[in-house]
């Protein structure tokens, strides 16, 4: 059963929480979701495939819940999608409707969903293979596409993590993170209702939030981690939890470094995609090293490669392209064969399309995109990420993007654009020579108001490229 902790017969028999998910102003028990839900799921089985604004609400959990049930699958929307990015997604999913909420200007049909509704009449577990989400990507590489998960791969994630995290029913995890990502919604919602435990959502994951939730299990992306360790006060509430759990960017040096100081606790740091979910991650009972990811979850292995094919050495300093394989991978893109046979090897690997290096103990370091984080200058590789944090260990830098321009001389310019009141270009430029090796000094560095994110706080760096 994949939301094994909602179990109708097990809740009837008195297997309740009465605080099961907390959200919007909104405190669900098990019961409340079992009801709600399979309310739910009565009257859209049969369904195909249906479309949930994804908003931070009780609406969108019971929605979501539904579907599972009821076996249908669930294609989650950013609440600020533009017209075009819409209208994309529910024409290349083939939704039949919405499911609460619809945006302005939608045709589709709209099913509400009823909180209160209670019906206590069980469904059928899906079968495994069946496909629980269309998540739509980014599309920073075109338009965006739908990642197929079913609902085994899910089930593997989530048990992977729940192993490498010594998660259990006795955590209470505290996240205000989108519910349209895997970060939010696959390990952050269906996580919780997997393992058992209870779920704080704060709507959004401000540091005030955070240190009033008394969670023992925190998940942030590194621009929530940022603004915590401005705030020592909430910092240092957070002091009581026992993982802080850090994802979907790397997290800077300094940021590390301080959170551990401020709490007590050293970030948990992890790595995965939508394609993938979550397949590397330090342990709660091991090693955690600023700007590592760790080892494999279990059930993966993963490998690096050259350019040209070859492997990569695990020294801890060469880089080559990231490959994985495991359990939690994805069943392809939808209705993008081409995509899909593009992103694996001939002899059964993910093409992650992130370059990273694996020291001689299988510890992992991703470098980044290698479409914008791999540059290469006057016959060198150098990865965006370790100018990054050199920058970052300077004081008068807040947040900093390095990106590889376009250069007749160099072929690639390493460019900086930085964020800091009182930086000075020449200065960031020397520092970096100091302490890396000098041709991976910054050519250029660009003073910036702020660095585009998108919903997750990924820095954009295709805008920063234009």
């Amino acid at each position: 059963m994949l939301l094994r902790s909602l179990d109708a017969l097990a809740v009837a028999r008195g297997d309740d929480v009465p605080d099961a998910v907390t959200i919007d102003g909104r405190v669900l028990s098990r019961s409340d979701l079992v009801g709600a839900a399979g309310a739910l799921a009565r009257r859209i089985a049969g369904a195909r495939c249906v479309a949930v604004l994804a908003e931070p609400t009780a609406a969108t959990v019971v929605a979501i819940v539904g579907c599972l049930f009821a076996g249908v699958t669930v294609v989650p929307v950013p609440p600020d999608s533009g017209p075009a990015e819409l209208n994309h997604i529910l024409t290349d999913s083939g939704a039949q409707a919405w499911l609460g909420k619809a945006p302005e200007g939608s045709t589709l049909p709209v099913v509400p969903v009823r909180v209160n509704a209670r019906d206590w009449h069980g469904h059928p577990e899906p079968h495994p293979s069946s496909t629980a989400f269309v998540l739509y990507t980014s599309g920073t590489t075109g338009a965006p596409k739908g990642v197929l998960l079913s609902r085994r791969a899910i089930a593997a994630g989530l048990d992977a993590l729940a192993r490498a995290w010594e998660w259990t029913s006795k955590d209470t995890l505290v996240h205000g993170l989108p519910l349209f990502h895997v970060h939010g919604l696959i390990l952050g919602l269906l996580g919780p209702l997997r393992v058992g435990s209870r779920l704080v959502h704060t709507g959004k994951p401000t540091p005030a939030a955070y240190a009033e939730a008394h969670g023992t299990l925190y998940f942030g992306v590194p621009t929530v981690w940022s603004r915590i360790v401005e705030d020592e006060d909430a910092a240092k509430a957070l002091s009581g939890a026992r993982l802080l759990v850090s994802g979907s960017a790397p997290l800077p040096v300094p940021v590390f470094e301080k959170l551990a100081t401020l709490t007590g606790l050293t970030p948990i740091e992890r790595y995965g995609m939508s394609e993938t979910m979550i397949t590397l991650s330090t342990r709660a009972d091991g090693e955690r090293r600023p700007g590592w990811v760790g080892l494999p979850v279990e059930g993966v292995e993963t490998r690096l490669v050259a350019e040209d094919g070859t492997p990569v050495p695990h020294d801890g300093e060469s880089i080559g392209g990231l490959q994985v394989r495991g359990p939690m991978l994805f069943d392809g893109y939808l209705n993008r064969p081409d995509a899909t046979a593009e992103s694996w090897t001939e002899d059964g690997w993910f093409v992650t399309g992130d370059v990273a290096a694996i020291d001689a103990g299988g510890f992992h370091r991703i470098v980044g995109r290698a479409s914008t984080d791999l540059i290469k200058s006057g016959g060198y590789r150098i990865g965006a990420g370790e100018v990054e944090t050199s920058l970052l260990g300077h004081p008068s830098v807040r947040e900093v993007a390095v990106v590889g321009l376009p250069d007749d001389d160099l072929g690639q310019k390493i460019v900086a654009f930085v964020v800091g009141a009182d930086a000075d270009p020449d200065q960031l430029i020397a520092h970096v020579a100091g302490e890396l090796s000098v041709h991976k000094r910054p050519r250029e560095v660009r003073l910036v108001e702020s660095l585009p994110r998108n919903a997750m706080g990924k820095v954009q760096k295709k805008l920063l490229g234009e």
